[in-house]
């Protein structure tokens, strides 16, 4: 390992997770792991690229030094980033598994007993079979978890940098909300968020914010389209901030008018919700337990709501197409995981179908501490609740957006003048 003093955090952390790995090899009998799901391999080495489609993979033997297998141009990413000093890259014209193959021939490994993710989304089921035919005198087995058993829990470095998120999603959100009203379109309540999370310092999300207006809003994980908010309607939030991959999310909902008494209902329900998590979610519970705590309030509604989903899902390290954790441990009806400080968790207690035809939210992430849990957020909870516009009002503001256009289309046309030289 090269020692450095310029990657996310301290040396020291990224030796505690690799001794904490190694233990886990040992006490599953194994001689080594691959590890290929990108949000581990960055966990152990700070190492990221968004090139990760392209096979990638960190060795880690039980007694020797670890190695990196990946295309040649990302190896720059590993001198660049990483405490990596073995790496064996392979061209756009070779074959990312014979390398992988060759590289356990070489460090003396071809024979042992070696953990694979079974489950990486960036190692196919071709590339597995690949590996099972051409490496035969080892024994592979799936080791499925063994590096997420130290993510689960947040260091407290990590929670600290999990802050520096929230910063960014909260920037994000508020702008988003400054950004609603009737006559924009979806697209520049998006762009307004995007904006915000940059300035404050995110860094580019696994998933960029979703943003729906009025009957869009029953659609699961729809984003942007282009539509325009129409007056009386109400807009959804849901922001994920970002920072060296960390993650934190939030949904928000804004109505334009009045407040009606079923979202009213709907928005003290989803509050009472979090208030309970804040009041009695701690280490010792299940998810289970936590899951029926937030199900059971949201459920008790008369405005024809319902959680169509899990109640929450541990969140940090991330990389597109998702940025939760959830394959990691998920607050759901009959899981037995228990609650252990420095969990984090998205609670989503949202309300889908308010009157049959409106999806809101209120949402909020936490981190388990040792007698309780805290959030990461400081912003009110409420709706935003924004009055109709005038109609003159209105007309004046799609007349000063549309001049802002015109002037922006100008512009560029004539800087492409310049560029061609008519």
């Amino acid at each position: 390992m090269i020692a450095r003093d310029d990657m996310t955090f301290p040396f020291e952390e990224y030796q505690s997770r690799l001794s904490g790995l190694r233990q886990r090899i040992a006490d599953r009998r194994l001689d080594a792991v691959v590890i290929s799901d990108p949000e581990n391999i960055m966990y152990l080495t700070d190492y990221q690229t968004t090139g990760y489609s392209f096979f990638q993979a960190l060795v880690v033997p039980l007694d020797d030094e670890p190695f990196m297998i990946t295309r040649a141009l990302e190896e720059s990413n590993i001198i660049a980033r990483t405490w990596v000093e073995r790496t064996r890259p392979y061209p756009d014209t070779g074959d990312a598994i014979q390398m992988l193959v060759d590289a356990l021939r070489e460090f003396g490994l071809s024979d042992k007993r070696i953990g694979y993710e079974r489950n990486s989304y960036f190692f196919p089921a071709y590339q597995q079979d690949r590996i099972h035919t051409t490496l035969t005198e080892a024994k592979l087995l799936d080791c499925f978890g063994i590096v997420e058993q130290g993510r689960i829990c947040k260091s407290p470095a990590e929670i600290q940098l999990m802050r520096k998120a929230a910063f960014a999603t909260e920037a994000g959100m508020r702008a988003g909300i400054d950004a609603c009203q009737a006559g924009v379109t979806e697209n520049e309540i998006g762009a307004a968020i995007s904006a915000a999370m940059f300035c404050a310092g995110g860094e580019p999300p696994a998933v960029m914010p979703y943003v729906t207006s009025g009957p869009r809003t029953m659609i699961g994980h729809a984003t942007w389209e282009g539509r325009t908010v129409l007056p009386g309607e109400h807009i959804f939030l849901e922001v994920g901030g970002c920072y060296r991959r960390y993650h934190t999310a939030m949904m928000r909902t804004v109505v334009l008018g009045e407040l009606s008494s079923s979202m009213h209902h709907a928005q003290e329900k989803m509050k009472h919700a979090l208030q309970a998590v804040r009041e009695k979610v701690q280490p010792g519970m299940t998810v289970s337990d936590a899951d029926n705590l937030v199900r059971n309030i949201i459920s008790d509604n008369d405005c024809g709501a319902r959680l169509i989903t899990r109640s929450g899902y541990s969140i940090g390290i991330a990389f597109p197409p998702s940025w939760d954790e959830g394959y990691i441990v998920s607050l759901k009806q009959g899981e037995s995981t228990v609650l252990q400080p420095g969990m984090t968790f998205h609670i989503i207690p949202w309300m889908w179908g308010v009157d049959g035809d409106k999806t809101c939210g209120i949402s909020d992430t936490i981190y388990i501490t040792d007698d309780g849990c805290e959030s990461f957020f400081t912003m009110d909870k409420d709706f935003t609740v924004k009055p109709n516009q005038p109609e003159p009002a209105l007309l004046e503001f799609d007349e000063a957006r549309k001049n802002k256009r015109e002037k922006a289309d100008a512009s560029s046309l004539d800087k492409n003048k310049a560029k061609s030289g008519d």
